[in-house]
C-alpha cells in the first residue's frame, strides 16, 4: 500500500494505492477532520439485535420505503440528537460491564445506518479500540464509495443483513428502490470475510410460503460467512406512528404472523439457527 496525494495546502494525503490498482480515500478520522451523526434513538439491554446484551443506535434517515417497516419516524435524514464519535461512544461505554457479561455488544441499525457512513465508520473504528463487538443492522443501501465501505466492514464485528426480498421485481415493489445497491454491498461483506446473519420478516399469506422459503434457503446458501438465518414475525407495532405521520399505512388490513407459526418455519426450514 503507497500513500498517493496531498490535497493543495494541506500536508497530510488524502488517498491510498493498493497494489491492486484501486484507488480509494483516506477517512474522515485520517485526515483530521471530526463528523456529526444524528441518532434516532438509543435502546439499551437490546437481547434480539445480535449476541448477548447490546444497546442498540438507531442512526436517523433511509430511502427505502419498506412496506412493513415499523420505524418511520426514522426515515427522515438530519434530525435527531446530534452527536460526534467520542461523545457516543462515551455513551456507549456506561454499559460494558453487560456486555462483557453477555458476550453483546453494539449494534447500529436505523432508519439504515450505511446512510451516514462517515459518522458510522469513524464511531465503529472507535468501538473496535475500545474492544466492543459491533453489529450492523442493514438493507444495505448506499451511496457511500467502496473506500468508505470497507473502512466501515474492517471494523464490523456481525452483520445483520435485512433480506426485504431476494427477487428483484419484488424488491422494488417492495421498498421502492432497486436491488442492486443491496446485492452489490452484501457482496463485498462476503469478500471481507465479515460474518452475517440473515434475517426475514415473515408475512402471513405473503412469504410463510413454502416456495418462498426454499428459495430463501438457497438465497442464504449462495452466500458465503452466513452463520445464521433469523426469520423475524410481521408485526404491526408501528402502525401508530403512520398515524400521527399523516401517512396511510401501506399494509393496513394486514393481521400479524402468528409467532408460533414463524417458530415453525425457522425451525423446519432454518433448524441450524434456531
Amino acid at each position: 500500500m503507497i500513500v498517493l496525494s496531498r490535497p493543495s495546502g494541506q500536508s497530510g494525503p488524502d488517498c491510498r494505492f493498493f497494489s491492486s490498482g484501486q484507488i480509494f480515500p483516506l477517512s474522515l478520522f485520517e485526515r483530521g477532520i471530526t463528523v456529526n451523526g444524528y441518532v434516532h434513538s438509543i435502546e439499551t439491554m437490546g437481547l434480539v439485535d445480535g449476541p448477548g446484551i447490546r444497546t442498540v443506535v438507531f442512526l436517523a434517515g433511509c430511502r427505502l420505503r419498506c412496506r412493513f417497516c415499523h420505524n418511520p419516524d426514522t426515515w427522515a435524514e438530519g434530525q435527531g440528537q446530534v452527536f460526534t464519535p467520542e461523545s457516543l461512544l462515551k455513551r456507549l461505554q456506561r454499559f460494558r460491564t453487560y456486555y462483557r457479561a453477555s458476550g453483546g455488544g453494539v449494534t447500529f441499525s436505523g432508519g439504515e445506518p450505511l446512510m451516514q457512513p462517515g459518522f458510522l465508520r469513524e464511531t465503529l473504528r472507535l468501538c473496535k479500540e475500545a474492544g466492543i463487538h459491533t453489529c450492523l443492522d442493514t438493507a444495505g443501501v448506499s451511496e457511500a464509495d467502496e473506500g468508505t465501505l470497507r473502512g466501515i466492514l474492517e471494523n464490523t464485528s456481525l452483520v445483520l443483513f435485512d433480506v426485504k426480498d431476494y427477487d428483484p421485481a419484488r424488491y422494488r415493489e417492495l421498498t421502492g428502490q432497486p436491488i442492486d445497491c443491496s446485492e452489490r454491498f452484501i457482496g463485498l461483506v462476503q469478500q471481507m470475510g465479515v460474518p452475517i446473519w440473515v434475517r426475514q420478516v415473515v408475512r402471513p399469506g405473503v412469504n410463510d410460503t413454502e416456495s418462498y422459503l426454499e428459495g430463501l434457503r438457497a438465497y442464504a446458501g449462495r452466500m458465503q460467512g452466513v452463520e445464521r438465518v433469523e426469520l423475524l414475525p410481521y408485526h404491526i407495532l408501528g402502525a401508530h406512528k403512520y398515524e400521527a405521520m399523516g401517512i396511510p399505512y401501506p399494509l393496513a388490513g394486514m393481521p400479524p404472523m402468528d409467532p408460533e407459526k414463524c417458530r415453525a418455519l425457522q425451525e423446519k426450514y432454518f433448524p441450524a439457527s434456531t
